[in-house]
């Protein structure tokens, strides 16, 4: 008599003691946590085309999610484009990777070399 599987994917696989077949319940990663200040960042720029624009990248940033958004809204309304925050990371329009350099070292932080 064959017990019935939660998972019809768990072909005599048994997943006691804490494991699961899936990966919805898996936690983020600790280490992105860790809050940094502006001089021991080593950010660095990456570009993406998102339909036919330039999109500038800037991570990772090692901030809470509040200065986060304080950097972010500071550096929209200083070089006057749109931008948002996923993660660590920093997205703004436009192709502004000198600008944003400027800008990030004026304030402390630094890039990779």
């Amino acid at each position: 008599m064959a017990r019935p599987n939660k998972n019809m994917f768990e072909m005599g696989a048994d997943f006691d003691d804490g494991w699961q077949s899936d990966n919805k319940g898996k936690e983020k990663a600790a280490g992105s946590k860790e809050i940094k200040a502006p001089e021991k960042h080593q950010l660095h720029f990456a570009k993406e085309k998102r339909r036919g624009k330039v999109v500038t990248i800037v991570k990772p940033f090692y901030l809470s999610e509040s200065e986060l958004k304080k950097l972010l809204k500071q550096l929209k309304s200083k070089l006057g484009t749109g931008g948002t925050h996923k993660e660590n990371t920093l997205e703004f329009q436009g192709e502004l990777q000198e600008k944003l350099k400027t800008a990030l070292e004026a304030l402390g932080f630094r890039f990779k070399r």
